[in-house]
């Protein structure tokens, strides 16, 4: 029975993106140290996604998701730098940059829903107001005001 997180599209994507990255890693040989760092940049990614989809906050979980999202962009930089450098052409690395778009568009997305969760968690708790037995949440207040 696989766990959460590797059930989140967001994280196979990540993983799909290691398998991309690492053959590119192999066929550009050394060229300083833009492979490694697209290989921990990458590595981190599906990472902090499972680190952070484990944690029982809301807020820690959305700080999981900003780390692998800056992780994220920090892969696609670091494509640009392979082209910048000559290791490999902007068609090589096509296919790449586009999984690595889709990663970071779906860790934008979960991270608004996570984070509308919180605002409505916060919002939702009721509350009763006076020594009669009515209650309203907060929201409900909000809304009228």
């Amino acid at each position: 029975m696989p766990l959460d997180h590797e059930r989140l599209i967001v994280y196979q994507r990540a993983i799909a993106f290691i398998t991309w990255s690492s053959v590119l890693n192999k066929e550009i040989g050394p060229s300083g140290d833009v492979r490694n760092q697209l290989d921990r940049a990458s590595t981190s990614v599906p990472l902090n996604i499972a680190e952070g989809n484990g944690k029982f906050s809301i807020r820690d979980r959305i700080k999981y998701l900003d780390i692998a999202y800056g992780s994220a962009l920090e892969c696609s930089a670091c494509l640009d730098v392979v082209v910048a450098k000559s290791a490999a052409g902007p068609g090589r690395v096509a296919e790449g940059k586009q999984i690595i778009e889709e990663v970071v568009n779906r860790l934008v997305r979960l991270r608004e829903s996570i984070a509308a969760r919180e605002v409505e968690e916060r919002s939702s708790h009721r509350v009763r107001e006076g020594a009669d037995d009515s209650w309203f949440s907060l929201r409900e207040m909000e809304e009228d005001s």
